[in-house]
């Protein structure tokens, strides 16, 4: 068979890529040491008797009895959807599809947010521990390439007391922290060690914007402790012969209209971090949610213009970033692979 050509920007002419067959999940070595019991109980601890899961901290919510604060979600988490997604960064996707895993409700309040049934409406079934598992390995033995947790932030403990049932029904492949970066630090380290890739979304810079974009205006700074413990953890993304990540960060950056200036402090702060930082600059915005139909926030309700995404991509190299992602390998769902000449 042939082989796809792999960009320099994913194996960096060999720099960051990791024999397949040497690799383990970091969620094997965990629970072969005998760690995962002890990440499991401090993780549960999170929900109550109040709430510090994310950096809402819920006073008073005590999730273990059920209750719920900003995020909606209680004892047990929900789950909107799980299926192959062809629609992921290619090192993500592979030929195979990202097995991901789309919780219901969520810690922000974003007013332009494009899944806002899911995270504002709360679409979705309450799963159990055990069958959060099952999904976990569904998802594996239709051949997806890694087990991609979406909207995680407010339900790390529901994760992490799945990961022991996953792992003896026979969990192998890597695990995707697919986050806006709205994450606590103390989730965060409990995840040290279980997750292998960290894929956040670093949405605004400013303290005034995030306030009236995402009701969160402390979004900028812990997103910026997050990232870079993300970073500690991992470090860059690297991937295996065939282009698939294995292990690191992959920054995503959803570029919006009329603001061009968030992206640059973005951008600046991201080469600062490492200047081999994976950054995929998104081009997918669109109205929606109160952004297409309230009249506050009017500005952000067009698409972005051809000349802003250039701009973000100058501005970006510019910092000293060069890892960007793009799409080059040519899959067809249904398909083993087709290979690039």
């Amino acid at each position: 068979m042939g082989r796809w050509v792999i960009p320099p920007e994913v194996h960096g002419n060999g720099r960051f890529v990791i024999s397949r067959r040497e690799f383990v999940p970091a969620y094997l070595k965990t629970y072969e040491e005998g760690r995962l019991k002890e990440k499991v109980e401090e993780a549960l601890s999170h929900l109550g008797p109040s709430c510090r899961v994310c950096p809402r901290l819920c006073k008073g919510v005590n999730r273990l009895e059920n209750a719920f604060g900003v995020c909606r979600v209680g004892r047990y988490a929900r789950v909107a959807s799980a299926f192959p997604h062809f629609g992921e960064e290619d090192v993500l996707r592979g030929w195979r599809g990202s097995g991901t895993i789309f919780f219901s409700w969520c810690n922000l309040r974003c007013v332009f947010c494009q899944n806002y049934e899911i995270s504002q409406l709360g679409e979705g079934e309450e799963l159990t521990p055990k069958e959060l598992a099952r999904l976990m390995i569904r998802l594996q033995e239709m051949g997806c390439h890694n087990i991609n947790f979406v909207t995680p932030e407010h339900v790390v403990p529901q994760i992490v007391e799945a990961l022991p049932y996953a792992i003896e029904m026979g969990l192998r492949v890597p695990l995707v922290y697919n986050t806006s970066a709205y994450d606590s630090l103390e989730s965060l380290r409990v995840m040290e060690g279980l997750v292998d890739i960290y894929m956040p979304d670093f949405k605004l810079w400013t303290p005034e914007r995030s306030r009236k974009y995402l009701l969160a205006a402390n979004y900028p700074e812990v997103a910026r402790q997050a990232i870079a413990e993300m970073h500690r953890q991992v470090g860059e993304l690297r991937v295996d012969e065939d282009g698939l990540a294995l292990r690191g960060v992959l920054v995503r950056h959803l570029v919006m209209p009329s603001l061009l200036d968030e992206t640059r402090e973005i951008m600046r702060w991201l080469a600062g971090l490492s200047r081999d930082t994976y950054v995929n600059l998104m081009d997918q915005y669109y109205p929606a949610w109160k952004a297409k139909t309230d009249p506050r926030y009017a500005e952000i309700n067009r698409r972005v213009f051809r000349r802003e995404m250039e701009e973000a991509f100058r501005i970006a190299r510019e910092a000293g970033l060069w890892r960007f992602d793009v799409r080059w390998r040519m899959v067809i769902p249904g398909l083993e692979w087709i290979a690039v000449e």
